[in-house]
């Protein structure tokens, strides 16, 4: 693995100075930021060959058209899907779910069907299938977290029935960095065949992912989350239920045949893929991706586990600061709250010092409502951090208690 200091020489937005102070940005899990490789490869898209995909025939379309096939292929790679018709290019993991929740309630729910969620997931795991919900007549099933923000397995168990038609859950919390035991909630549901739909935008920069050794039948991130372009996402779903389901967009590229009186659709993955796609994202994202194979999964595990291992530590010490989360099994994910101080405030004083931090629900009202709480603030790492930034966090802790004394 490169030295850290190389690393952070990959990433232009880190040498800048925010109110006269290095930047020290903890919030990754908001969006990470970029290496010089894929700011690179999406200028060369627009400045060499830019033309629009699939549908042209002169030397941009057919250079833009490879690019972007290559980068359907290195996703399948990346995530060891069996074949590349199983990767969809979406606008990102709201706009996979928001797809497979009209798709799938369209193909099969019916009144009275239930679809299983757990309470840590993100509002884009929770209000898709809300309103999906409300339009077949279909009923939500919630598995409860404990306090150390871990789902209950045996009450997940006890939810499973013949009423289930599809289980969704994230495999990582945004909000407190719980790792979820996705394998063996996936394994109970295929035991009484329900497929599974695994939220991976908090799980794919963190780690490997093995869509075939998970088993899921749905898999869905954002480029963005893993060092790549905004507005490109992934979705994959296994060939049978892919082949199953009804477009959830029309338009151009999807359709095989069209007349007033009956269209027919492309083959997969195309049927899914309506309009122009975001293809000079799609081929960052694809440069992204080989910046972190590059890198070495492992090793950025690896070192995201130290870091949340020395930023636990050393919060955990200061005086009157309360973490959310105390899993064994986390991303590099800390949520904290200061004893009375609003978390706004924190956040909005750290900026002043150069700190970037999210405050707020972190779109999880739900596991704010569990404790009782407002919100937190939130430090979400990655691997281009370093333990001074940790102690330049908690200086600014120090700093803002001081100040409200």
């Amino acid at each position: 693995m490169k030295d850290i200091a190389e690393i952070r020489a990959d990433f232009p937005i880190l040498k800048r100075k925010v109110y006269g102070k290095p930047l020290v940005y903890f919030d990754n899990g908001a969006t990470t930021q970029k290496p010089q490789c894929v700011i690179d490869t999406v200028d060369e898209v627009y400045e060499s060959y830019n033309g629009n995909i699939h549908r042209g025939v002169h030397f941009l379309s057919d250079m833009s058209s490879e690019a972007y096939e290559k980068a359907r292929e290195k996703v399948r790679s990346f995530i060891n899907a069996d074949k590349r018709e199983e990767i969809v290019f979406t606008s990102g993991t709201t706009g996979s779910i928001n797809g497979i929740a009209f798709s799938f309630g369209e193909q099969y729910i019916k009144p009275g069907d239930e679809i299983i969620l757990s309470q840590l997931e993100h509002h884009a795991n929770i209000v898709p299938w809300q309103m999906m919900c409300e339009r077949k007549g279909a009923v939500l099933r919630v598995i409860p977290i404990n306090d150390n923000g871990e789902i209950i397995l045996e009450e997940y168990y006890k939810l499973l029935s013949s009423k289930t038609r599809l289980v969704s859950v994230t495999q990582a919390s945004n909000a407190l960095g719980t790792i979820l035991p996705v394998k063996e909630i996936i394994a109970a549901a295929h035991h009484i065949n329900v497929p599974v739909l695994i939220d991976g935008a908090q799980g794919v920069q963190h780690g490997i992912v093995d869509v075939k050794a998970m088993d899921c039948d749905f898999y869905v991130f954002s480029g963005h989350k893993i060092y790549g372009p905004n507005g490109i996402g992934i979705l994959y779903g296994k060939e049978k239920w892919l082949s199953g389901l009804p477009p959830f967009q029309g338009g151009g590229d999807m359709v095989d045949k069209v007349t007033f009186e009956k269209t027919t659709y492309n083959e997969l993955p195309f049927k899914f893929e309506a309009g122009t796609m975001n293809y000079p994202a799609a081929i960052g994202l694809a440069s992204a991706l080989d910046y972190v194979s590059d890198i070495g999964r492992e090793n950025i595990a690896s070192r995201e586990k130290e870091l949340l291992s020395y930023a636990t530590s050393r919060l955990s010490a200061i005086e009157g600061v309360k973490i959310y989360g105390s899993s064994d099994m986390k991303i590099s994910t800390i949520s904290f709250h200061i004893k009375d101080i609003h978390q706004y405030d924190t956040g909005m004083i750290l900026d002043k010092m150069g700190i970037a931090v999210r405050t707020g629900t972190h779109c999880a009202q739900p596991v704010m409502d569990h404790y009782g709480i407002e919100g937190t603030v939130r430090a979400s790492l990655c691997f281009y951090n370093t333990k001074e930034e940790i102690d330049t966090l908690a200086e600014g802790i120090e700093k803002v208690k001081s100040m409200f004394a």
